[in-house]
């Protein structure tokens, strides 16, 4: 019976943490925005365009189509070497 009791304690416990979980990463992501043009090579959350798989697969620094995710609200104010503005863009270039 004791070792039932044990094992009811992790299962609970387990349950509570995955649920907290759960619930932390749908506010963590919303926090963040994609911003594109600022990765340097290699560093790329996902989406660097035609030739690449996703994260990591970037080939040059700050390349127009490759994104990073940054807290929301400071894309615009990164640096990037190829874009227009001088600035990271929510927004391929």
């Amino acid at each position: 019976m004791k070792h039932t009791k044990s094992s009811l304690s992790l299962a609970l416990g387990t349950a509570i943490v995955l649920s907290t979980v759960a619930v932390a990463a749908p506010a963590e992501a919303a926090s963040k925005e994609k911003c594109y043009g600022v990765a340097l090579a290699g560093q790329n959350d996902c989406a660097a365009g035609p030739g690449t798989s996703c994260a990591g697969s970037s080939k040059t620094d700050y390349q127009s189509n490759a994104w990073k995710l940054v807290p929301a609200g400071t894309c615009m104010d990164m640096e990037s070497k190829t874009s227009s503005t001088g600035h990271g863009q929510l927004k391929a270039f």
